[in-house]
């Protein structure tokens, strides 16, 4: 999913609008190469090494900002553990190969505010609505995996919740892995009173995603 490509000597790097959620991580690491508030053209691919473009894209939390090697080295690669981070009063932050919408790619932040306008995907409303839940949610009881890797499927279930088929550990903000599953359906109206699981009251609300 590497769209709005921008060409570089020995790499180049790419641009997803629809799913940055503006951490300014890029910006912040290097303004040379990702120059904020430009008139026109913003990411220039020249302006650093290699290595360090790559390290910026891989720790671009939403997957927006992505990249092609020219000076054959090696592409982003998935994890070795799929996970999906649970943000304090945020999204779920998905690091595996996911699969979504007959497109794979690595990183993702999905909205659980119930809010964006960008579904599945943040776009931040979480902070304008007052979305509270907490990124330390209690240990749910689960058995280790088989395997920890291999693709991630991501459904959004209209007007319901977000369905994960595959091998995934959830993890909580500090890092604690609280379930261990390879399917597992996660809340995205904003409303369960068992974040990050859903519990149906999408249901009783009547929760509309809009088709999305």
């Amino acid at each position: 999913m590497a769209k709005g490509m921008v060409e570089g000597e020995k790499i180049d790097v790419g641009f997803s609008g629809r799913r940055c959620v503006h951490s300014r991580n890029c910006v912040l690491a290097n303004p040379h190469v990702f120059e904020p508030n430009a008139p026109g053209e913003w990411i220039h691919p020249d302006a650093a090494s290699v290595e360090q473009i790559v390290a910026i894209a891989e720790s671009c939390p939403s997957g927006a900002i992505t990249y092609r090697r020219r000076d054959r080295g090696p592409d982003e690669a998935p994890p070795v553990v799929n996970t999906v981070r649970i943000r304090e009063n945020g999204p779920l932050a998905v690091h595996a190969e996911i699969v979504f919408n007959g497109e794979t790619f690595h990183r993702a932040t999905l909205c659980r505010c119930g809010a964006s306008q960008n579904k599945p995907f943040c776009d931040g409303s979480h902070r304008k609505t007052g979305f509270a839940a907490t990124g330390e949610p209690a240990l749910k009881e689960s058995q280790s995996l088989a395997a920890r890797d291999g693709p991630l499927v991501v459904t959004p279930q209209a007007n319901g919740n977000l369905k994960l088929e595959g091998n995934v550990e959830i993890v909580t903000g500090t890092g604690h892995s609280i379930d261990r599953a390879t399917k597992v359906w996660l809340c995205r109206c904003g409303q369960s009173a068992n974040k990050p699981w859903c519990d149906n009251t999408h249901k009783s609300v009547s929760w509309s995603t809009e088709g999305r």
